[in-house]
């Protein structure tokens, strides 16, 4: 790869942003797909009709997020995977949820625990109002994929899910059909979540606390997680001085490497399912797995669904690598292997350009965003800080 270039004023194809948009013509749009185009993200998450925000309704949601009444046993929160001082991930690898002890990566198993660490490494919820959002589209809240595999779609039926998985919140204590109920009925039970749900949902206290309600609340605070002053938002809204001349210089290297082709859009992600040929007993039988976002990468680390590359760097060596490893484990052979996706390839990087590709996805971090704990929950359980 050539270690002479120059970014220019051109560098980058954009559409218009909602701030001053970027002057830029120089890079044909058949490089990468059009809704890979580089934009700004809105200053607010998309919300579905039937889920509109509201100030009563998101501080309801933060109270529940936190509250470990959620849990079966009692002692796991939303917050237990998802803290904000790790960019609302956990640190770890993997994460533990039932059984665990302590928060983020000094999380450990207590010694009488039957369940092992869950197998994929936690998402940010930063910005995770944006999922599905690409370049010159509205994104639908009621169709935004979650999880790695994007098994469940929109916010609203993604947080029930912890609730009823065994090793996350549920236990042995009860069925996982029973587990939601349950969560309800405890919540029923405590006078100050009665009212916060009557307040924010408008109803008589005796009909306010429902699954509904409760998923709806616990949606609408993640959508206000949103993280969108990194310097490559200043820079695409016409701020030639938010990124540096190396980070500048990384982009480039981004672009000619050929990652902006799943990497591109408002959040840095195609949103799309790809195999490559990394180890899973799961996802959806293919071993193919959701493109991350690459914002605020800073504070989410290890890397990757299973949280086994431990640095930025490490996950660039494991791109330049990538097809080595894959024309040693897909020969062919009885098929069962699905086919490397024809997008990936190696990056062919000098030495000079992993200092400067880094240096660009510094410039995706956001330090500004809400990092909020409650000092206390309705329920009077202990608040993991």
């Amino acid at each position: 790869m050539n270690t002479s270039r120059t970014v220019a004023t051109g560098i980058l194809w954009v559409a218009g942003c909602l701030c001053n948009s970027v002057n830029a013509a120089s890079v044909s749009p058949e490089l990468f797909p059009p809704e890979m185009r580089l934009e700004p993200l809105p200053s607010q998450a998309p919300e579905p009709k039937n889920n509109p925000s509201a100030a009563a309704k998101v501080a309801l949601g933060r109270l529940l997020f936190f509250d470990p009444i959620l849990s079966a046993t009692r002692d796991v929160s939303c917050a237990t995977c998802h803290r904000p001082e790790f960019g609302w991930a956990d640190g770890r690898g993997t994460p533990i949820g039932v059984g665990g002890s302590g928060v983020g990566p000094g999380r450990i198993l207590r010694a009488t625990n039957a369940f092992p660490p869950l197998t994929r490494n936690t998402p940010t919820l930063l910005n995770v109002g944006f999922n599905g959002l690409v370049a010159g589209a509205k994104s639908d809240p009621a169709f935004a994929p979650m999880f790695w595999d994007s098994r469940v779609e929109s916010l609203e039926r993604q947080v029930l899910t912890p609730i009823r998985s065994r090793e996350e919140m549920r236990g042995e204590i009860c069925s996982e059909a029973e587990a939601v109920d349950q969560a309800i009925s405890r919540l029923r039970s405590i006078a100050e979540y009665r009212d916060q749900f009557s307040k924010a949902f408008r109803q008589p206290q005796a009909k306010a606390v429902t699954t509904v309600h409760l998923a709806h609340a616990i949606a609408a605070f993640e959508r206000t997680l949103v993280s969108r002053e990194a310097p490559i938002d200043r820079f695409l809204c016409g701020n030639k001085e938010a990124m540096s001349a190396e980070q500048q210089r990384g982009l480039q290297v981004f672009q000619d490497a050929g990652c902006i082709q799943c990497h591109g859009g408002p959040m840095f992600s195609d949103y799309k399912l790809h195999f490559l040929s990394v180890s899973d007993d799961s996802a959806r039988g293919r071993r193919e797995f959701r493109t991350p976002t690459l914002r605020n990468l800073k504070f989410t680390a290890p890397y990757m669904h299973d949280g086994s590359l431990p640095t930025l760097r490490s996950v660039l060596e494991f791109y330049e690598t990538l097809m080595d490893a894959a024309s040693e484990t897909l020969d062919g052979g009885a098929g069962t292997t699905p086919t490397i996706d024809p997008l990936l390839k190696r990056l062919n990087l000098n030495a000079d350009d992993f200092p400067a590709l880094e240096a660009f996805l510094e410039a995706l971090n956001d330090n500004y965003f809400d990092k909020t704990i409650p000092t206390k929950v309705p329920s009077g359980l202990p608040v993991l800080k």
